[in-house]
């Protein structure tokens, strides 16, 4: 009898409890890594360890003493340089290499290697301490992020000194190595380009776009719509820069996320990491392309190759709404299920935990819930849209509906 494989999954968001029900659904016994024992995936696992996602030696020890046979996550920039350097450590299989791994989740490594390689990208400086000559060339408006969080912590749009300063502070103070990236920012719409390299070739499964909360300084996301309208001249420089980034930072065989800016005659690469999108970003990505990154980063650590063929969407236009809340101790979410039985919406998640404090919305991961619209008619989108709104409600403990609906505009493509 041959003896079962054991994995050891780092994080405990909806994409990891995805890959451990696909670990799962193969026979495998897995092993979930959190510090929050409230996480999404804790029901999903066989076991589970209450342990922070960034302690990299903790993780090690317990892949040692319950003898798993890979570590891997999904969807995690910072953990996948832990599961890359523990897999390295243990002589276990991962995608991507600790080297690799240590260049695509620091800012200030790969704005380095952009440079290098011709990848275009708007004009930026890292600093451990803020030094404000060497933004005496820079025009504002300027965007400030640590160069090592994820969820857009601690990323600020500011329009001088004074708040250069404030917000610089902030980011150095979020930041792991204490460091962040000032850069200009640049206009234009921002996409988010989905990817599978296999055998070192590129290939964009999905290019879509963003709508954000209306703030001065935040870039809160509360829609993600694909595709995005963009012109074939630019589907091509997107194309053109995925190959790059594939090629300058020698990826092989791996999922990759990357986020530019294009005015429509040319593209400024934001950042770019080797995993797919985050939270149910995978959902997006099969409907549209048909293609399972999730099923993917599986394979690939198992030993197996994937293969992307022939690309082909569910629907014209896929939507995901992220939904957030006024200050409140959350309780539940009303009406999302039946709705999913009415066949209104394709997916919906709840992020939430009872009894999670909701303050102010800072990032992406003050989000309450999320649900899928999907339509060939962007008219009938809207209407579903309007329909999911006035149906679903998010309880405080007192009982009291505190969804932030104004803060879901109409749908436009």
């Amino acid at each position: 009898m041959s003896k079962q494989l054991k994995a050891l999954v780092i994080a405990g968001g909806i994409s990891q409890a995805a890959l451990i029900t696909d670990l799962k659904n193969r026979g495998i016994y897995t092993i979930l890594v959190d510090k929050n024992p409230k996480a999404y995936a804790v029901p999903f696992a066989d076991a589970f360890y209450p342990i922070s996602t960034l302690d990299e030696e903790a993780i090690k020890q317990l892949a040692i003493d319950e003898k798993v046979d890979m570590v891997l996550t999904a969807c995690a920039d910072q953990v996948l340089l832990v599961v890359a350097k523990v897999s390295e450590e243990l002589g276990l299989p991962c995608y991507i290499d600790y080297k690799t791994a240590l260049l695509v989740s620091d800012k200030q490594y790969m704005k380095a290697i952009f440079e290098e390689n011709g990848i275009p990208t708007a004009k930026h400086v890292v600093m451990a301490e803020l030094d404000e000559e060497k933004i005496t060339v820079f025009e504002y408006p300027l965007i400030v992020k640590p160069v090592d969080c994820y969820s857009s912590r601690g990323v600020r749009k500011v329009e001088n000194i004074e708040e250069l300063r404030s917000a610089f502070a902030e980011a150095v103070a979020l930041s792991r190595t204490k460091t962040a990236i000032v850069e200009e920012f640049c206009e234009g719409i921002e996409l988010t380009v989905d990817v599978y390299v296999e055998e070192g070739k590129a290939h964009v499964l999905t290019t879509s776009v963003s709508d954000k909360i209306a703030a001065d300084d935040r870039f809160v996301i509360y829609r993600t719509k694909n595709p995005a309208s963009i012109s074939k001249e630019i589907e091509e420089k997107v194309a053109v820069a995925c190959q790059q980034i594939a090629e300058a930072f020698g990826i092989k065989n791996s999922p990759m996320l990357v986020q530019l800016i294009t005015n429509g005659r040319r593209i400024d690469v934001l950042e770019f990491c080797a995993r797919t999108g985050g939270c149910i970003k995978y959902q997006l990505i099969k409907k549209a392309s048909g293609f399972d990154v999730i099923a993917a980063v599986a394979d690939l650590t198992l030993g197996i190759k994937p293969h992307v063929g022939e690309l082909k969407a569910e629907s014209k236009y896929i939507v995901n709404t992220f939904l957030y809340c006024d200050p409140g101790v959350f309780d539940h979410v009303e009406g999302l299920e039946e709705l999913m039985q009415e066949k209104v919406i394709t997916e919906y998640a709840v992020f939430a935990h009872q009894g999670r404090k909701y303050t102010d919305i800072t990032c992406s991961g003050d989000r309450v819930c999320s649900f899928t619209i999907q339509d060939d008619s962007v008219e009938e989108l809207n209407k579903k849209n309007e329909y999911v709104l006035s149906r679903i409600a998010v309880r405080d403990q007192d009982g009291k509906d505190i969804l932030r609906r104004d803060l879901v505009k109409s749908i436009e493509f």
